[in-house]
């Protein structure tokens, strides 16, 4: 026992010495701690009036520069605006030939007023710290009011083109319907969810899916997150996701991708399907009194007139086939609109009352997908709609069923195999309450809004038929 003691009381004083041979080498070693500080501020376009008679620095990419008799305008483009600065031999020693468009730098500035310029100030620059040069010039003049090119070379070029004024602020705009949207969803009391986007079936089932082989299986790319946002209903009661979405659809038209980002939400405890429509108009009117507010500039630069959401208008689907057609929509009408009608019925509905929303609501139970709750009142019609805005459909949703018998039913009538929905039957099987949701293309909504004649025009890198890169 002694000996083991003995063995033992070695031991732990051999890992002492271990312990204090490691502390000293901590101790050798020289630790940068980073706190989180802030670098020396550079100057943004829109502060600069509030530092006349100072000299700052500013940075930013070389925009253009227009040569004049002695001295050179030099407009430099910044991350939330272009500025224009005034390099003369009077004031810096730094050669004009030595500049070139889309050099990146840092720029010492003198802010002098001047009651000439639209800004009330010039800037002097003293001094220019070269950050990068670039190889090549641009394939595309990025420098003019307009981006004067057709879209297939504005796409080609496209991490080029963004830089063009007016092409960033359309995703500055995007960017604050983001913004607008999680406002709204957390003032209402929604929790965002992360849902898969390699799933084992297509929420929405067809042939406009991607397959994709997974470990030796078959798996696909996401259609939807809906069966995962229902599923989170029985969790949180109020869900939302902003995400992308995959389409397989051989579509090649001015208002389809392969790939969108899609705002979902998913609400339960509904008395009925129009909560869902309540909802949506709320958020469109929050989302228009932030654009007014976060989005000014870009607004003007793009010349955008923002609709009037007090609220929003809502006919049955079999009653815009009648408005639009009159006797002619008889009973063999189809059991969707086309592009065409939508456009029709909203310039009916805006001539009619200056509405440029309508809700279209009841369609066709053929048309719905198998998680579509039916009209207890006429089951050929199913308790959904869709949102139309400037003459194209922008949002889905509706009512979904949530008893596991109803569901089950509807699925065996549809020829449906229970044992691929086992999982997504769960909810259903143990207790979900009336629920109801919707989704929201982003790049749509954002195109219709500044009226362009193309999706794609609205989509950061478009996904479609076509194209893959950039």
């Amino acid at each position: 026992m002694g000996q083991k003691d003995s063995v033992l009381k070695d031991s732990s004083e051999d890992g002492d010495d271990e312990n204090e041979m490691e502390e000293e080498k901590n101790m050798m070693i020289k630790l940068n701690w980073i706190n989180g500080e802030t670098p020396e501020g550079f100057l943004e376009a829109k502060t600069l009036g509030e530092h006349l008679g100072e000299i700052v620095k500013i940075r930013g990419s070389v925009h253009k520069i227009r040569r004049m008799t002695g001295f050179a305008f030099v407009l430099i483009r910044q991350r939330k605006g272009i500025v224009q600065g005034i390099l003369s031999p009077e004031y810096t020693p730094f050669p004009l030939e030595e500049l070139e468009e889309e050099l990146c730098g840092n720029f010492t500035v003198e802010v002098v007023p001047e009651e000439r310029s639209k800004t009330g100030f010039d800037l002097r620059i003293l001094a220019v710290e070269i950050l990068s040069r670039p190889k090549a010039l641009s394939p595309v003049v990025l420098n003019q009011k307009n981006l004067d090119v057709n879209l297939e070379t504005a796409l080609n070029y496209r991490p080029l083109t963004l830089r063009h004024e007016k092409e960033r602020a359309v995703f500055k705009i995007q960017a604050e319907m983001t913004r607008s949207f999680r406002e709204f969803f957390h003032q209402e009391g929604f929790t965002e969810i992360h849902t898969p986007k390699i799933v084992y079936a297509g929420a929405e089932g067809g042939a406009n899916i991607f397959a994709l082989p997974y470990f030796g299986k078959e798996a696909f790319l996401a259609q939807s997150p809906q069966f995962y946002k229902q599923m989170m209903v029985g969790v949180f009661e109020r869900v939302f996701e902003i995400g992308p979405v995959f389409r397989a659809e051989k579509h090649d038209t001015s208002r389809h991708l392969n790939e969108y980002t899609s705002v979902d939400l998913e609400m339960g405890y509904i008395a009925s399907f129009q909560e869902i429509m309540e909802v949506e108009t709320r958020m469109m009117r929050h989302l228009m009194a932030h654009l007014e507010e976060n989005a000014q500039e870009e607004l003007r630069l793009l010349g955008v007139t923002l609709p009037s959401v007090e609220a929003i208008p809502a006919l049955k689907f079999s009653e815009a086939k009648a408005l639009l057609w009159g006797e002619e929509a008889g009973a063999e009408f189809s059991p969707d609109l086309e592009p065409e009608e939508e456009k029709r019925l909203c310039a009916l509905i805006y001539e009619e009352i200056g509405s440029e929303f309508v809700f279209v609501t009841h369609y066709p139970t053929t048309k719905r997908p198998f998680y579509a709750m039916e009209d207890p009142q006429n089951p050929e019609e199913t308790l959904s709609f869709d949102l139309l805005f400037r003459g194209v459909e922008i949002t889905t949703g509706g009512q979904r069923i949530h008893e596991y018998g109803e569901q089950v039913a509807k699925m065996n009538r549809r020829g449906m195999t229970m044992e691929d929905f086992e999982s997504y039957l769960m909810i259903h099987k143990h207790g979900m309450p009336p629920h109801g949701g919707l989704g929201l293309g982003m790049e749509r909504l954002t195109s219709r809004l500044l009226q362009q004649d193309n999706v794609r025009r609205a989509t950061l890198f478009p996904r479609d038929t076509q194209r893959l890169i950039p």
